[in-house]
């Protein structure tokens, strides 16, 4: 079951794969600001994945979040995703990200929990495969 509290520090050393010259959101040897924000994400997944049952998984809905600092090749960058909200298969999450102890990006993170196998046939049938008023999915309990 998900609760309010739950939560997830994901990790990485900036390098130059995740900067935005090499990514293309910017002209600099920095962290780019969608590679932090998928280190967000991947907090949020991995701050609910234990709970979820057997056949689930969450799915990113929206992000907002501040780039209030640049981080340099070499640093270590940290994500931290915690649950604020669970309305049925809406997950909201406060997201921040430090390198070392400063601040460097703050937000907001939505996920829903989808079934895996009903997601994917949705996507490969080229229908919306994510609907916020669709019936929670009926993935299997785990055991």
């Amino acid at each position: 079951m998900i609760e309010v509290g739950m939560k997830h520090t994901s990790e990485l050393v900036v390098s130059e794969p995740v900067t935005a010259f090499r990514m293309g959101s910017g002209d600099m040897p920095v962290l780019a600001t969608p590679a932090m924000m998928a280190l967000m994400e991947n907090a949020a997944m991995k701050a609910v994945g234990d709970a979820l049952p057997e056949g689930c998984t969450t799915v990113g809905g929206h992000i907002e979040s501040s780039h209030l600092s640049p981080s340099k090749i070499g640093d270590r960058v940290t994500a931290t995703a915690e649950v604020t909200k669970v309305d049925g298969k809406k997950i909201e999450f406060k997201v921040m990200a430090h390198s070392g102890d400063k601040l460097i990006g703050e937000g907001t993170h939505l996920r829903f929990v989808v079934d895996k196998e009903r997601f994917m046939s949705k996507v490969n049938s080229s229908l919306p495969a994510v609907s916020p008023d669709a019936p929670l999915p009926a993935c299997t309990p785990r055991p």
